[in-house]
């Protein structure tokens, strides 16, 4: 499975930068708005030291990482939802993401205009929010009498209609229905396809006096609570991509930090959507495989081929830590470390796994 994450926000607050950045792409980057016409998407491997150690030790050919998809939206301005702008032609690249990645300016430069005048995060990021709430009512607004019909000719469970106005109620309060999950059907939901029912990850692109800001960060933090924050300077992420590794990691020890905005953004959107990953190792290749927390193991057996899950007979499972720690799989199981586990069971993080399987 992949995730897709929307990259969305005012226009000149970084978005395309920071996609530069997470694709070392030649993204246009302007001082203008909408500067992006079409949605650019870019895979990301997800940072795993955990690839590069297993490798080593089973002299692998080539490494495959998990991935992260980013979508760079053009950006949003206000009325979009009324076609403003470029409209409602981006808030449809955004239905198709798995989570909103909401770039919020909060650094001062003279030089790069703000569509607003001024800058001020807080009043940005309800911009942004009210735009996506309006154009969530409006397709509420349009399913709602067709559901009424469908229920009282039987066709549609009440369910369903009352999940619909129940979400309508809620984003006519001004509320995102994310943060109100509790309060309706996460089944019926996803079938009206409505933007404000995705998870949301607020970027912050600030410069060094705003990184060393814990003041700032914590009321913008607070803010954006539960939701997930994170601070970077897209302009220095971009140029710590085009280093080599031992420099990057020079650069970001001389600059106060021990990972890298870059890197944290894909860590919190994995964990944002629930997400997990296992491994397989081998000659031919070490991979990480993307699955949901709480997978069983013939489900993550699917996610290599479907024929896997249905043949599934047991996996052969190691952790990594023992791996490491006894430097090779026959010596792991010379130890009996090695477990064989059947179709109840839940995979951990860490897992390093061989299935068994009937073609």
């Amino acid at each position: 499975m992949s995730l897709t994450i929307g990259i969305a926000g005012l226009p000149n607050v970084g978005k395309s930068t920071l996609f530069n950045a997470l694709t070392r792409a030649t993204v246009l980057a302007a001082n203008y708005p909408f500067a992006t016409i079409e949605p650019n998407v870019g895979v990301v491997p997800l940072p795993d030291e955990r690839l590069g150690v297993l490798a080593d030790i089973f002299h692998a050919q080539k490494i495959v990482p998990a991935t992260v998809s980013f979508v760079d939206i053009a950006g949003i301005v206000r009325g979009a939802s009324q076609g403003e702008g470029l409209g409602n032609q981006f808030l449809a690249n955004i239905r198709e993401a798995d989570a909103i990645c909401v770039v919020t300016r909060a650094f001062a430069d003279p030089d790069v205009v703000h569509v607003d005048g001024r800058v001020d995060p807080r009043e940005d990021i309800e911009t942004v929010t009210t735009e996506l709430i309006l154009a969530d009512m409006q397709t509420l607004e349009k399913q709602i009498p067709r559901l009424r019909k469908e229920v009282s000719g039987k066709k549609t469970p009440k369910e369903v209609l009352e999940t619909a106005e129940k979400a309508l109620s809620l984003l006519e309060e001004g509320k995102i229905l994310s943060s109100h999950g509790d309060e309706l059907d996460e089944d019926i939901v996803k079938t009206f396809q409505l933007m404000t029912s995705k998870s949301f990850i607020y970027v912050f692109n600030t410069d060094d006096a705003g990184l060393a800001d814990e003041s700032m960060r914590g009321d913008l933090e607070e803010f954006v609570a539960p939701a997930s924050a994170i601070f970077l300077d897209a302009k220095f992420e971009s140029e710590l991509v085009e280093l080599e590794e031992d420099e990057a990691r020079e650069m970001l020890e001389a600059n106060g930090q021990s990972e890298s905005g870059l890197d944290q953004l894909a860590r919190v959107g994995f964990a944002t959507l629930g997400l997990q990953t296992y491994l397989t190792a081998g000659e031919k290749e070490v991979r990480a495989w993307t699955i949901p927390q709480g997978a069983t193991a013939p489900q993550a057996a699917g996610v290599i081929h479907t024929d896997f899950e249905r043949g599934f007979i047991k996996a052969a499972v190691v952790s990594y830590d023992d791996i490491v720690s006894y430097g090779s799989l026959p010596d792991v199981r010379a130890a009996g470390k090695e477990r064989q586990e059947g179709k109840d069971y839940i995979m951990q993080e860490g897992d390093v796994v061989e299935f068994k399987f009937n073609v």
